[in-house]
């Protein structure tokens, strides 16, 4: 059971990260943003597809590393605790604030990253309590 527990964390978060950040992404376009910028290759634009992935993705791909790993080392929750959130918040630097977005795109999608932190926080602390109950049960089983 605990094992399907850790995937519907992983399922259910990166279902509400795509939620929440198409929400912003439309709240973002119904206010004007364009979502243009232009890249190394020429114009480019960030679609809901894009915002969508974007969320979903490396979300699950961690995730799942935690809710694989934690039950068999402890500190792999302590790292994900300061991985998730640096990489979320180190992203809008790297890709967000350089791109040549208008104002209201630019803080949409910063917004979308960060949503993450608070998502990959409440996750892991799930993740977290039910790998603590397989550590247990392994110790206490002969």
């Amino acid at each position: 059971m605990p094992e399907r527990s850790r995937t519907a964390v992983v399922a259910l978060s990166g279902a509400t990260a795509v939620a929440v950040n198409l929400v912003i992404y439309g709240i973002g376009r119904a206010a004007g943003g364009s979502f243009r910028f232009t890249s190394a290759t020429g114009p480019a634009e960030v679609y809901a597809i894009t915002v969508a992935g974007f969320s979903l993705i490396p979300l699950l791909v961690g995730l799942t590393a935690v809710a694989l790993l934690a039950p068999f080392a402890a500190w792999v929750v302590r790292a994900a605790f300061i991985i998730g959130p640096t990489l979320a918040l180190g992203t809008i630097l790297v890709m967000t604030a350089p791109a040549n977005l208008d104002t209201t795109s630019k803080v949409a999608l910063a917004l979308c990253h960060l949503t993450l932190v608070p998502i990959s926080i409440v996750a892991v602390r799930a993740i977290a309590r039910r790998a603590q109950t397989i550590r247990t049960t392994r110790a206490t089983t002969p």
